[in-house]
């Protein structure tokens, strides 16, 4: 009970933080998707969750350095403030700093 009161409150607590925050899987599926990166890139968490995150959201010219940095990090290389441009569902595109851990 206690596990999922702790489940709970990191759950909200990503959701409504200030920063856009999002998972991805060892597939590269995205698994989480919190509001700010909703009103930012205005696509939701349901038309988001269960896509690839490089393929939908990523420029074709940077999809290869956006893999390559998500494959370190699931070797365990720790990423820190990594300029990632990302495409909002109208063409915007939004520069933010990618922090990864696995």
């Amino acid at each position: 009970q206690q596990q999922e009161r702790v489940a709970e409150d990191l759950a909200r607590m990503i959701d409504s933080a200030n920063a856009p925050i999002f998972g991805v899987d060892t597939k590269g599926m995205v698994t989480e998707w919190n509001r700010k990166a909703a009103s930012m890139l205005a696509y939701t968490r349901h038309e988001t969750v269960g896509h690839n995150f490089v393929d939908n959201f990523i420029e074709p010219e940077h999809r290869n350095s956006v893999m390559s940095i998500m494959q370190k990090a699931l070797d365990g290389v720790e990423i820190a403030n990594y300029e990632l441009t990302l495409l909002s569902k109208h063409g915007a595109r939004y520069t933010v700093l990618l922090n990864a851990t696995t």
